[in-house]
């Protein structure tokens, strides 16, 4: 097999174990977490924010060990600390201690995915490097779906969380061993690297990436971390367990994902403009419907099958739209994409947990797709098509 196969193996992994359990797990359990650990929803807002804070700092770290060193130490870093995380969550006996371990888990997510641009752009041809990132980057729905299937087969049992977490830890210690192979001949020049570094092109605006990368950011973190909990609360699904609602979400959400892997062609047959406003749009029903109807079998389906595509196609899409403006750059403008996106992600829950205790969860989930909304109507497409030719010269 040629490198770009072992590349798309390697980081499809990385990526489902970074964005499935290590990033989506806390908002998966949070019922479970609220009972055990008699959590407000202000407190899990806040503890889901230093999850996504983490994968904030991650990033920022990520940039710089590339740019010195490679991709595969902050990959086989970020397998490790999502090992580490896990662990600590499923051992937890208290609030710090699960804060500690959602926080730890989460930076998995900053160090393991940006530098799969980096190894793309190196090591696979022009042809297939759109298709090997788009596998890559759907590798998240893969583990978000995986998640939700063990958590629904331990639905029942009371302490069966640990046990489902210390398997999303034997994961990511597969995950750190099969990169740490799978990237070793990966070609790679630090100083190269080093003098193709031009900081100053980034400081040029991206504002439509930007835009709906923050958008995003905001949208998707308060519904991975409160759409479970939005479930529960209104009494679960007819005819399951309630504690089997939220598994069952996000299996929807992974099968949704799974479109990604079609970005590509999605993007190459409608263009990126109507790409991104249909996403939107998309985003928009999916945090309405689950706000109006948060106990019906329909929406909620509908719901996690909606947000599972916005986030696999946005994820491609984030990939190789940095990499196409900024080519020499290939991990530091998909890294300043993705810090806007993760300040998002700390802004959203925080707000949404102190709302939700102000208003509800469904008032809450009413009110952040307008935001969606907002993106669909607002995005500029001339202004992406004279940057996309700007970075293309």
């Amino acid at each position: 097999m040629d490198r770009s196969v072992f590349l798309a193996l390697g980081g499809g992994l990385a990526t489902a174990v970074a964005f499935g359990p290590a990033r989506v797990g806390y908002g998966l359990f949070l019922p479970r977490f609220r009972e055990a650990f008699s959590l407000s929803q202000s407190s899990a807002g806040l503890i889901a924010s230093l999850g996504f804070a983490g994968f904030f700092v991650a990033l920022i770290i990520t940039g710089w060990l590339v740019s010195r060193h490679s991709a595969r130490l902050p990959v086989v870093l970020g397998s490790v600390s999502a090992l580490l995380g896990l662990v600590i969550v499923a051992v937890s006996q208290n609030t710090l201690m699960l804060a500690i371990g959602v926080g730890c888990a989460a930076t998995s997510a900053g160090f393991c995915w940006t530098p799969f641009n980096n190894a793309a752009e190196r090591s696979v041809p022009e042809t297939k490097r759109g298709r090997t990132l788009s596998i890559i980057s759907t590798g998240t729905t893969v583990g978000i779906g995986f998640s939700g299937a063990l958590a629904l087969a331990v639905a029942g049992l009371t302490q069966g969380w640990r046990v489902v977490w210390l398997v999303f830890a034997f994961t990511a210690l597969v995950s750190a061993l099969i990169n740490g192979w799978a990237m070793r001949r990966m070609p790679y020049s630090p100083n190269a690297t080093r003098s193709s570094m031009n900081w100053a092109a980034l400081v040029v605006p991206m504002l439509p990436l930007y835009g709906i990368a923050w958008s995003f950011g905001v949208t998707n973190s308060i519904y991975l971390s409160f759409a479970v909990q939005h479930v529960s609360e209104t009494g679960g699904l007819a005819g399951v367990r309630t504690n089997s609602a939220g598994p069952i979400l996000y299996v929807a959400l992974g099968i949704g994902g799974l479109i990604g892997l079609a970005t590509a062609d999605l993007e190459q047959r409608f263009g990126l403009t109507a790409l991104v406003r249909v996403v939107f749009l998309c985003s928009f029903i999916s945090l309405g419907v689950l706000g109006w109807y948060p106990a019906a079998w329909w929406s909620v389906l509908v719901s996690a099958a909606l947000q599972g595509a916005c986030v696999m196609i946005l994820s491609s899409i984030f990939a190789f739209w940095s990499e196409r403006l900024y080519p020499g750059l290939p991990t530091v403008s998909l890294t300043a994409v993705l810090v806007v996106f993760a300040a998002g992600n700390i802004i959203g829950p925080v707000a949404a947990g102190y709302t939700a205790d102000a208003t509800s969860l469904a008032i809450t989930f009413l009110g952040v797709a307008c935001i969606s909304l907002a993106t669909a109507v607002l995005f500029p497409g001339r202004t992406w098509r004279q940057q996309l030719a700007r970075g293309a010269s």
